[in-house]
């Protein structure tokens, strides 16, 4: 991304196990609620129940048979981009004639993640016939083509598969293309369900908490995992016309350190480098970051790595991490926490890092404890992902 003119966000939504729309799961947050349970939607016979953060509701689509149409990932998509796009007061109708790009980030999306299948196959092979309707599902359930099938657009569409950054790497490439003038409006963030292959895999590496996660804190040991999706609607100025934007999107940076499939780096070069670079494209500097959206999974590589970035290039910036409230939705997790850091600079408030109770002495700052009122005009929200992938996202207030 380079430092022309910053991208207008005119429009957000977003599912979580917060809430079922972006108001809802803010109202939580800043209730210091949070709703994690043994999963619902499936089962196990794994020895122990970890808990997840699942949509409280459910919800529906305005679609026909939308469980056999497409996958939940792709419905979840699709209702947080039809929340972003009525936020922005856009309509199918009136999105028409304008060049409509679509870039969504997912993990758990792209997999084929259907045991029935995979156990008729293996019982019977295909001569056991089984349920070919599943494959179809999947081939027609990528995320970014489903929200441009289901509302006409002609725009570029991708889909990013980019570990736990996907939703943050899709926006900052969504937004690249408006700064380059392909696209007048880019529909950008991510989606993820949760799925017995994630649950059982997430188990198997031994990061889950068997209680509520605890981001930064002393005894935390795990992640929850959640579901959901974030979408942000990007405008360009020549389409933007009288509506009030919600932020800006000022600077993206994007950087690997290639040290572990899972494990950061433990000095944290990646991270380093994707803040330099969004900073360098944001044309801001740290001192102006009025408060970091961290990452904060709960796990104790992710925490130790992140705080110590932080402490060493914003020291004393006041830092929170969502995941308490709506588990580490993967995929989504980008796209989530990018729409509530600009709903945060534009309340001027953060949530309690809830989960947090016991400061760890080897970790150089500590999430804050309470709703926590912030004054400044740009905020930003960091991704670490397996593979040592970095996404960084730096945004402004709408009025700044």
């Amino acid at each position: 991304m380079g430092t022309s003119a910053p991208i207008a966000i005119t429009g957000m939504g977003c599912l979580s196990g917060a809430g079922m729309n972006l108001p809802e799961s803010l109202q939580s947050m800043f209730r210091n609620q949070r709703y994690p349970h043994s999963p619902r939607r499936f089962s196990t016979d794994h020895p122990v129940s970890y808990p997840v953060l699942e949509l409280r509701d459910e919800f529906k689509l305005p679609l026909d048979n939308q469980e056999t149409v497409y996958a939940r990932t792709s419905q979840l998509a699709l209702a947080a981009a039809l929340e972003a796009l009525a936020d922005a007061g856009w309509t199918a109708e009136s999105l028409r004639g304008k060049r409509v790009g679509v870039c969504i980030g997912t993990t758990v999306g792209c997999s084929l993640n259907c045991d029935d299948f995979y156990r008729a196959f293996k019982a019977n092979g295909a001569a056991g016939n089984p349920d070919m309707g599943i494959i179809q599902r999947f081939l027609r359930s990528n995320p970014s083509a489903v929200i441009a099938r289901q509302l006409k657009l002609d725009g570029p569409k991708q889909t990013v598969v980019n570990a736990c950054s996907s939703g943050t790497e899709a926006i900052g490439i969504g937004a690249s293309w408006l700064k380059a003038g392909a696209c007048d409006i880019v529909i950008a963030g991510g989606a993820d369900e949760l799925a017995r292959v994630t649950y059982a895999g997430f188990s198997s590496l031994m990061i889950s908490d068997t209680e509520p996660c605890k981001p930064f804190d002393l005894e935390r040991k795990g992640l929850n995992l959640g579901e959901g999706a974030g979408i942000l609607i990007l405008e360009s100025a020549a389409v933007r016309e009288s509506k009030k934007a919600r932020g800006y999107l000022l600077g993206y940076g994007s950087a690997s350190d290639a040290h572990h499939l899972t494990a950061p780096h433990p000095d944290g070069t990646g991270l380093k480098r994707a803040l330099t670079e969004a900073f360098t494209s944001a044309a801001v500097t740290p001192e102006m970051i009025s408060f970091i959206n961290a990452h904060g999974t709960g796990t104790p590589d992710n925490d130790r790595v992140e705080c110590r970035v932080m402490n060493e290039i914003l020291p004393g910036v006041p830092f929170v991490s969502t995941k308490g409230y709506t588990g580490h939705t993967l995929g989504a997790a980008g796209g989530i926490e990018a729409a509530f850091t600009v709903a945060c600079l534009q309340r001027g408030e953060l949530p309690a890092s809830i989960g947090f109770a016991t400061a760890d002495p080897e970790l150089a700052a500590t999430p804050v404890t309470e709703n926590t009122p912030v004054s400044g005009e740009i905020a930003l929200s960091e991704s670490l992902a397996f593979g040592g992938n970095n996404g960084v996202l730096i945004f402004s207030r709408g009025d700044a």
